[in-house]
Formats: C-alpha cells, structure tokens, sequence
C-alpha cells in the first residue's frame, strides 16, 4: 500500500510515524512533510517548493503525482486542504482519501454554519449569537457587560466565522476587549474574510477535554461514529493556564478527570446528536472528527468541531492506540467502521511542546537542534517534529533546525501518567535549541 500524508506538522509526522507500523504500508509520502517524516521509516518528503497543499495548483499536482505512482490511499491532516476541497477533488477523480468532503468541512471552516447545526440537532452547547454588523455586534457586547456589572456575567467570547490559523477566537474579560476585538476582525480585517461574520458567545466555565473519533458516514447510509480515547490540550502559552493561546502547548492521554459519567454525557449528548445531524444532512463525512468539549458536574457542551485529527492531541493518543491505522483508514472507507475493533494500550501519554523563543508572536528561526540520541534513546520517548527542517549541519549529527514557533513535541507513555509526565520531562533534557521554551507542567496544570 503507498500512501500520501498531506500536512507538515507534529500531527503530520504522528500519522506517518502510525501507518509506518502497518505490514500493509509499503511506502508513505509526506506532503510537503518536515525534517521529522523526512527521517521517518517507510517515508519521503515531496518537494512541493512554495506550492501548497490546499492551492489549486498543490492540489493538481497531488492528484497527477498520486494517479502517476499508484498511491492506493491519501490521508489529510490539516484543515485547509478541505476547506479547499481537496477530498471531493480525489473522489472524483476515483482515488481513496480519508476526510469530509468540502460540505462536510463546514463542520470547522465555518462557525456559524457549525452553532446553527448545533441548535437545529439538538446538540448541548453554550448559547451564542451571529453578526454581519459591526454596529449590531458592539451594541450586544455593550449590553452584555452593562449586565456584567450587575450580575457578575462572565466574560464573552468572540469567534470569527471562518478559518484564523489559531486567532480566530477571543475571550473578552470586558466590554473594552470585546470593542477592539470586533474593530479588528469586522472593521480593519485582521483576518481577512474569516472575521467579517463573528459569533459572540456564552462564556463557560470548567474542564476541557477533546475527543478524536473515526467517522464513516455517507449520503443515503447507516453512518458511524467511534470516538477515540480522551485528551487534553494546554493551549495557554505558560504554566498554570496563564500568557496567550497558542496552537497548543502540549496534550495528555487519556484525561483522569473524563469520568465514565461524563464520557456517557458525551456519547448522549454530543456524539449521537451529530451522526444524527450528518446522516440527515446527507453529508459526506469519511475521516476524523475532533469534538472540543467542556465538562461541567459530568455535563458535556461542544464548544467546537475540527473536521480533521487534532494537534497535539494526534501526538499523544496514537502511541496508546494499539490498532493497525491503516486498517482503520481503510474501515472508514469501505464502510465497515461499525464493526472494527479499536484497541489501546494500558497506561498514559504526556507529549509537551517545545517551542521557538517569541512564539506565539515573532520567533526565531534556523536554530540547530541539539539532540543527544543515547540519552534520548534511554527514556524510550517519541520525538515528533512540528516546526523543523532537515539539512546538514545540526549538533550531534540530527540535522534538523527549527522553522516554525512550535518546534517539535515530545511523546512518553508511561505505566500512568504521574510516569508518562517523568518520562517525557527527562526526555526533553536531552533536547536543546537556542530560545527553546515549553512549559512544566503538561498534565499537572490544575495542581498548580
């Protein structure tokens, strides 16, 4: 089996390094990849030069590259390629890909299509409201906080419709937040056509978890949904929850604090109520869905859907997931996801992010990574690549040089996750690039 991995992150080099486990992969070809699936068994790099995946031009070139090699089976990671239509694209064409068709993407690509599915299916969520007007929008913002003072409402959060990379979601603590946020998305266009229709949101409190699932559903048949262990992402930049959101900080598997209670909440209250949706949409949903949650007292609300696998929580839940992937991408397919087995190990996962110096702002870049293989080697931890390249040149021979803010993660499973968290905090002492940053406590962050 030959297989394209479209991407270039740490969730890109995570699949690349699961479907290199498959006996049925013969070869995988990361698209444009990084320093980290360059080095991977099984797989090379295609040189896309500054084409991108998600362009007409990338996608053409995918689709000529994929019919001239006999690639049997294409995986999409991020979520631009499908918002782009990259999916409805390959299908057409005849060629097996694993993610929603560009319909189905709306899911993510569009938050307010994404909140009114929601209400129309039932689904438990926090109460929102959509504008097109800047005016409409500021005077909502205005009364909500005129309410604030009285009543101690929360804060409110501000979404942009569209994809933001990452920034398109705001929480206001006060009704002056809420006013430069919405000049920036609605009035200057900070993000382009993704903030010109905002969602202003019911501020809610309690845990986040996220969790992955397999999706196989198709206009017209009985669709499936099998959600995947729990995770937790920390998308604050430093310890104790506090500094900016990033793409994220690091991830654990599974969550402790996810009780059976609350995963039966989810699976009520969340998960039936979207196959529901999607079978009545007639949506062609054949991938991976993302559900991001908050729990309260065992209550689950979505707080939003990526049509695709999360980053990092790729990283930390395939090396529990004790499934052949390939086989699994194939089930999603063909339809038999309904009666495939997902397995999983015992114990727990702990992968933090080590990140540029500046990120999430302006960071550095072209640093060598130092990486000690031995002492690395011994903690039995997976490195996974995000933000690096591969030449020649790098300290203790890895070649590899940071490129992107989030820089590479680090994976540790270990008999539970007080040992999962030891070992990848060793691990990463054996790891060393000028600037890097991550924080100390992945898994630990409610205890401090």
């Amino acid at each position: 089996m030959k297989i394209i991995i479209i991407g270039s992150g740490g969730r890109e080099h995570a699949l690349a390094w699961k479907l290199a486990q498959s006996k049925n992969v013969e070869k995988i070809f990361a698209a444009p990849g990084n320093g980290g699936t360059a080095a991977e068994e099984k797989t090379a790099n295609l040189l896309m030069g500054n084409v991108s995946p998600e362009s007409e031009r990338g996608q053409e070139l995918l689709l000529a590259f994929a019919k001239k090699e006999g690639v049997d089976l294409t995986v999409v990671g991020p979520e631009a390629p499908l918002a782009e239509g990259i999916v409805d694209r390959f299908r057409d064409a005849g060629l097996a890909i694993v993610g929603p068709g560009q319909k189905a993407a709306r899911l993510e690509t569009s938050k307010v299509y994404s909140k009114s599915f929601m209400t129309q299916y039932g689904i438990r969520t926090a109460a929102s409201r959509n504008f097109t007007s800047y005016e409409d929008a500021l005077k909502y913002a205005e009364k909500h906080f005129d309410k604030a003072k009285e009543t101690s409402t929360p804060p409110l959060v501000v979404k942009a419709d569209g994809l933001a990379a990452g920034k398109g979601v705001v929480v206001a603590a006060d009704f002056a937040e809420a006013k430069k946020t919405l000049s920036a998305f609605m009035k200057e266009g900070s993000l382009g056509e993704a903030g010109k229709s905002v969602i202003l949101e019911e501020y809610l409190e309690g845990l986040e978890v996220s969790v992955l699932a397999a999706v196989s559903v198709s206009p017209g048949k009985k669709g499936v949904i099998k959600p995947f262990i729990s995770a937790r992402d920390h998308k604050r930049r430093f310890e104790g929850g506090q500094g900016p959101n990033t793409g994220g900080m690091g991830a654990i598997a599974p969550v402790p604090d996810f009780t059976a209670a609350a995963r039966s909440d989810f699976e009520k209250a969340i998960l039936a109520p979207t196959l529901k949706g999607m079978e009545a949409e007639k949506l062609d949903y054949r991938g991976f869905i993302f559900f991001g949650l908050m729990v309260r007292e065992e209550q689950c609300y979505l707080l939003e859907y990526n049509a695709r696998l999360g980053d990092p929580e790729t990283q930390a839940v395939l090396p529990l997931m004790d499934t052949d992937f390939a086989e699994l991408c194939t089930a999603i397919l063909d339809g038999t996801l309904q009666n495939f087995s997902l397995k999983w190990k015992e114990g727990a996962v702990c992968a933090p992010v080590a990140a540029a110096a500046g990120y999430p702002g302006k960071y550095r870049k072209g640093d060598p990574i130092a990486i000690n293989p031995i002492g690395f080697g011994r903690t039995g931890a997976k490195l996974f690549v995000a933000g690096a390249s591969r030449g020649t040149g790098g300290a203790l021979g890895s070649g590899l040089r940071t490129q992107g803010g989030r820089v590479l993660s680090v994976s540790a499973l270990g008999s539970d996750a007080d040992d999962a968290f030891t070992k990848a905090y060793q691990a990463l002492r054996f790891i060393s690039f000028e600037g890097m940053g991550y924080r100390t406590d992945i898994g630990r962050e409610h205890e401090q």
